[in-house]
């Protein structure tokens, strides 16, 4: 890559470069990526500035990027990227495990969502009406994209192949998920606007260990889950060493980590989303994740 220094601004003279998010490029500064809208109804990417500012960026989050040097014309937030798959792993925090009775697992706990599951931040978390499911419930999650193809990663390098971090909601349909799924998750879990991403991805750099963070959900101004990601029973470099096994990951796949104890489910009485609600995921060093809840729109 052929690199050519140019005067930017002072405060982060390293943007004079095209820079890489993943690892192998002479540059991976920390940022806090977006993905928006504009005015006309295109997709850009945008870096987050201290200042809360927007500037637009050029090139492809998967190769190189660069600042365009101008605004970003932010209409509508999406989610940070359009992931190619959504790797889920279940009963993943000590505690999540303990309050559902289930066994701690030998492996990690693998199932699916589908690409149709993911939701912009501000969007609405639909529940089912065509497919009736009553039991919708949060699950707040540290989400992890990673940036370049790899298959059979060692534990010791699987950081190296992470785009970055973002929030995620793993909504979840429990009766369609334990007792109506045939014996497996993807039904329960899989439904449009079950899997809200965001606000933003944030580079590695920014996060030294993913597991030490803050994670919570709130609902409807209370919280409901608090605790931390040092809590997982696998970590995330070890999450992307076995999902990588035999198993090539392709760069925009997202992989949804666990979520701690204190989901709707296990709660007595038991806590369901419905109509009206209001539910954000929060992680440290990340930022909030803002849904509202509303009935399927049915149509044929």
């Amino acid at each position: 890559m052929r690199l050519k220094q140019r005067k930017y601004r002072k405060k982060v003279p390293i943007f004079g470069f095209p820079i890489s998010l993943v690892s192998g490029y002479p540059f991976q500064p920390a940022m806090k990526i977006i993905r928006y809208l504009d005015g006309q109804g295109d997709t850009h990417y945008a870096i987050q500035h201290p200042d809360g500012t927007f500037e637009r960026l050029a090139g492809s989050i998967f190769e190189s990027i660069q600042p365009a040097g101008e605004p970003a014309d932010v209409k509508k937030l999406l989610a940070p990227v359009p992931p190619v798959s959504l790797l889920c792993v279940g009963l993943n925090y000590r505690r999540h495990a303990e309050e559902t009775k289930g066994q701690i697992p030998e492996y990690p706990v693998l199932f699916m969502k589908g690409v149709n599951a993911v939701q912009n931040p501000g969007d609405p978390i639909e529940l089912p009406r065509h497919l009736r499911s009553d039991e919708v419930d949060y699950e707040c999650e540290l989400a992890v994209v990673i940036g370049r193809k790899c298959k059979n990663v060692s534990r010791a390098n699987a950081l190296d192949y992470v785009l970055g971090y973002t929030c995620a909601n793993d909504v979840s349909a429990r009766d369609w998920q334990i007792r109506r799924g045939g014996g497996q998750w993807c039904r329960g879990k899989t439904f449009d606007a079950f899997a809200p991403l965001g606000p933003c991805l944030v580079t590695p750099d920014e996060i030294a260990n993913p597991n030490a963070l803050g994670i919570r959900t709130i609902l409807n101004g209370e919280p409901v889950q608090d605790w931390t990601t040092g809590d997982m029973i696998f970590d995330v470099p070890a999450l992307i060493s076995f999902l990588s096994g035999s198993t090539t990951l392709l760069p925009g796949t997202v992989i949804l980590t666990g979520t701690p104890h204190g989901v709707g489910m296990a709660r007595r009485p038991r806590l369901y989303l419905k109509p009206g609600d209001l539910v954000t995921v929060e992680i440290d060093g990340i930022g909030a994740l803002t849904n509202p809840v509303i009935e399927e729109t049915c149509f044929d």
